[in-house]
């Protein structure tokens, strides 16, 4: 499924040169050594025993029935992209309605603490395997798939495919401003709902967009959208 944004730009988007596909290659391959993998966060944290434990509001451990993840995709984001000449779409079981990406949770772990009693209230790790988000420029294709979210350190990681080469594991894709966090809800369903972090591209994925599609013009500043995570609380029995 592709997205198409409401106006179209006349700008056609260059073909990246050989030589600019070499480097953007080249450039890729380094992301494996900025790669950090979830289950490494918070380890060298872990030597400080004498800290008191801050007992979690609630522990969902398994979250391999655990819902999705929505993104309300910002205006201004859909705007950058038809500027540069840009086609987003869905990858794998990723899916579209309205303005709104959303990427099936297919496992993980989340603690939720009190507000306030340590220094981010959400962590854990969310994982969305055979989804993700796609930009196309004439035959240049990058896709951005298999999300994992660690919201105790406000990042998005993710593996990078370029023209059907996977070039990058676990690459660090978006940051999360948790500033703007809703208080944590329960639906109708009685599923655990976080909304309103803001999902922003990363430095790192900002110089991948950019050598890849031959601009300068991707910031860490560009807001992708809202972020909603729903995740299914366990039941007794």
């Amino acid at each position: 499924m592709t997205l198409h944004t409401t106006t179209r730009s006349t700008r056609t988007a260059t073909r990246p040169s050989r030589s600019r596909r070499a480097r953007t290659v080249a450039g890729v391959a380094g992301l494996l050594m900025l790669a950090v993998p979830l289950a490494a966060c918070g380890s060298e944290n872990d030597e400080s025993g004498s800290q008191e434990r801050v007992e979690a509001l609630a522990e969902l451990p398994d979250l391999n029935n655990g819902q999705q993840t929505e993104i309300e995709l910002d205006p201004g984001f859909l705007e950058a992209l038809d500027t540069l000449g840009l086609t987003p779409g869905v990858v794998g079981d990723a899916g579209l309605d309205g303005a709104t990406l959303s990427f099936p949770i297919t496992g993980g772990n989340v603690s939720l603490f009190e507000p306030g009693s340590v220094p981010n209230y959400v962590t854990g790790q969310i994982f969305h395997e055979n989804s993700g988000l796609s930009l196309t420029a004439g035959d240049t294709v990058v896709k951005l798939a298999n999300f994992n979210v660690d919201p105790e350190f406000s990042r998005v990681y993710g593996d990078v495919e370029l023209n059907g080469d996977i070039v990058a594991l676990s690459a660090y894709l978006f940051r999360l401003n948790g500033s703007t966090l809703q208080p944590i809800e329960t639906d109708d369903a009685g599923n655990t709902v976080l909304t309103g972090s803001g999902v922003f591209v990363s430095d790192v994925a900002a110089g991948l967009l950019n050598d890849t599609f031959g601009t300068d013009a991707v910031t860490d500043q560009l807001q992708v959208g809202v972020a909603t995570v729903t995740v299914g609380t366990p039941t007794d029995g």
